[in-house]
């Protein structure tokens, strides 16, 4: 690489021996300060399953930084684990997670004067949070999936954690005992590696893959397979190779980029809260990119895989059909995505496509091809109205009836709501409202998947909607809408709402609505009051103080001054 672009650090000679001098200390010798300095960005935990396996992916990355000629310098990024705090206080931190992380990796790496960084994450907030920190950074930079958890087993059902969740509801409905309930919990999660249906990290790890920031194949692997390991060596040697390139992810993270990574979203059925991230990240990169955007590819793309919450199959099941790579070889035969869009590896999209077939096996139908699509459009969809005048998100795969218009239920928290689902005081047509859970008001934007899994537990999938300014897990699927905004701590409709109002959701028209006259709404809204923030200091204090809203990302460094 060019002298003027190497770190500060060991460019700096003499004037900088001192630096040198802490440098030797931590394994420097007399050649090494010519060599690019390389972050490593270790999400390694023991709080998640998701990340327990990542240290040895680390070790593997490290020594691969120093055969490619680089000097890896390891450092330590946090992460909260969605499923442990589902349904908890605990989970308002999660969200938030997301900007701390994308902060730490922005201070060591500036703060160090780094050449490059190599980020591993397991847990959904890892992968957003460290796309983010590459977009402030502008470094070459490459993203390592800690790989997906394998199912567990029971009565020959593939399991996940959402399985937990479901039982709870299929329990309190008495469609299970307990001892059934505790042989689910038991089995649910077997070992090392993140939630294993299309839920949200599995779905952000193949979004990146499909942006070119991860390497191909690398984000269905399982965590605890031997091609893990060896696909984060090759991600060092890759990181090594576009420094000396200097291949930015301003030239990765590009309007084509963003445009495949929804693409690809739609075909395998992914999270709602990939809207949210790539908002985020978009915003951050300097990429134009709004909410509208979403719906639009929606139409062009049909759902090509049958994987969970909804679907069969689990992330395993799609990499040994193929991978994330087959899908979008089908997306670029139809001319559905940008083929000259570069990537980490220095290749196009197209180029790295051209071994791959356009066509799924025969022997599996976990990847449809083209003419028999699981569903004819995207399943992810925008709602606009009154309701929510700046969009909702909602996720219809495997809804059977994507419209409702019914009295609402209202609750002021997810805990209200799943204790009425649990005592049974929700009836088939009902519309339940959660507010007051949005970025501002939780804050944090809890995730709802305690009582959407009641709900399907329950029973009540297909007859009864819920709308939110909250998040939805992904693992989440239902008649349900997320993402409300304006949220209800800033005044938005859903505040405005009262016990058994007329709602309608309506997914086919893209329509959520407040069916009352607009006088009354007027009424209320000059009578609404604020509520007192939940936080006032710590963390969630200043997160609900900066955070803009979601149908934005839910950034916290929007427009500061």
């Amino acid at each position: 690489m060019p002298d003027n672009q190497r770190s500060r650090i060991v460019t700096e000679g003499v004037q900088r021996s001192p630096n040198r001098a802490m440098l030797r200390a931590v394994g420097f010798g007399d050649d090494d300060f010519t060599k690019p300095i390389v972050g490593l960005a270790n999400g390694y935990s023991t709080i998640t399953p998701c990340n327990m396996g990542i240290n040895d992916l680390a070790k593997r990355a490290e020594k691969g930084l120093k055969e490619a000629g680089s000097m890896p310098q390891m450092f330590g990024t946090i992460t909260i684990s969605d499923g442990i705090s589902m349904g908890t206080e605990g989970m308002k931190y999660s969200l938030v997670s997301r900007e701390v992380i994308a902060d730490s990796i922005e201070t060591v790496c500036n703060g160090q004067s780094l050449d490059g960084v190599l980020a591993i994450g397991g847990c959904d907030k890892n992968m957003p949070g460290a796309m983010m920190a590459m977009a402030r950074l502008n470094i070459p930079a490459i993203f390592v999936y800690g790989g997906t958890i394998k199912p567990g087993h029971y009565k020959g059902q593939d399991l996940t954690v959402v399985s937990s969740f479901e039982a709870v509801g299929q329990h309190s409905a008495g469609k299970i005992d307990t001892q059934e309930l505790l042989e689910i919990e038991r089995r649910a999660c077997p070992g090392a590696g993140s939630c294993g249906g299309m839920f949200t990290a599995n779905t952000m790890s193949s979004v990146f893959e499909a942006m070119g920031m991860s390497l191909p194949y690398s984000s269905t692997m399982a965590a605890e397979d031997a091609e893990k390991a060896e696909s984060a060596e090759k991600s060092a040697h890759i990181l090594v190779e576009a420094i000396r390139k200097q291949i930015l992810p301003s030239q990765i993270l590009t309007r084509k980029a963003f445009e495949n990574g929804i693409a690809v979203i739609m075909a395998i059925g992914g999270s709602t809260n990939a809207v949210l991230h790539l908002l985020a990240i978009a915003r951050t990169i300097g990429v134009e990119l709004n909410i509208d955007d979403f719906e639009t590819i929606r139409q062009k793309i049909p759902v090509l895989c049958d994987l969970k919450p909804s679907g069969r199959y689990v992330a395993t099941d799609l990499h040994q059909a193929g991978g994330i790579p087959l899908v979008m070889k089908i997306l670029l035969k139809q001319g559905l995505l940008h083929g000259d869009a570069l990537t980490i590896t220095a290749q196009t999209v197209a180029e790295v496509l051209a071994d791959v077939p356009d066509t799924p096996q025969t022997s599996h139908d976990v990847i449809r091809p083209w003419e028999n699509p699981l569903y004819p459009v995207g399943h992810l969809a925008i709602l606009k109205g009154n309701l929510a005048t700046e969009g909702a998100v909602a996720k219809i795969s495997g809804v059977k009836k994507p419209q409702i218009t019914g009295p609402a239920r209202v609750f002021d928290s997810e805990e209200e709501c799943l204790a009425a689902i649990l005592a049974k005081k929700i009836r088939a047509g009902d519309v339940l409202v959660v507010r007051y859970e949005g970025p501002k008001g939780g804050p944090g934007m809890r995730e709802m998947l305690a009582p959407t899994s009641a709900i399907i537990g329950a029973g009540l999938g297909d007859s009864v909607g819920l709308i939110t300014d909250g998040r939805f897990s992904g693992g989440t699927y239902g008649l349900v809408v997320g993402h409300v905004a304006p949220e209800a701590a800033v005044g938005g409709t859903i505040a405005l709402i009262e016990e058994g109002d007329s709602i309608t959701i309506d997914a086919q028209n893209k329509l959520l609505q407040l069916n009352i006259a607009e006088a009354e709404l007027v009424k209320r809204r000059t009578q609404w009051q604020p509520p007192k923030p939940r936080y006032t200091t710590g963390i969630l204090g200043k997160y609900a103080k900066l955070v803009s809203s979601s149908s934005l990302g839910a950034v916290t460094d929007l427009d500061l001054f």
